[in-house]
């Protein structure tokens, strides 16, 4: 079997990237987090957005202005205390 690695050992950062029709897939060995794109870039972009989502790196609670921004009333913009939707639990 090939190895990415001139030893065989799993590197830190380390991914692997392939062809599969017309697209480009890209694993990051670490994480197991796997995504792709039309093209080697666009694979890479969409890896560093996903692998940040995993560990925690992305994402925040929207401020009121980007609540407006989205035509959405912050006063309204509450969690709700009731039950998950039964496709949730």
């Amino acid at each position: 079997m090939a190895s990415s690695t001139r030893d065989g050992d799993a590197h830190e950062d380390e991914i692997r990237m392939w062809r599969e029709g017309d697209s480009w897939v890209i694993t990051d060995v670490e994480t197991g987090v796997t995504t792709q794109g039309e093209t080697r870039q666009e694979a890479l972009d969409m890896l560093d957005d996903a692998v940040a989502g995993y560990k925690g790196e992305r994402g925040h609670e929207p401020t009121d202005e980007e609540l407006r921004e989205l035509g959405v009333d912050p006063e309204d913009n509450t969690t709700g205390d009731g039950e998950l939707p039964e496709f949730m639990q």
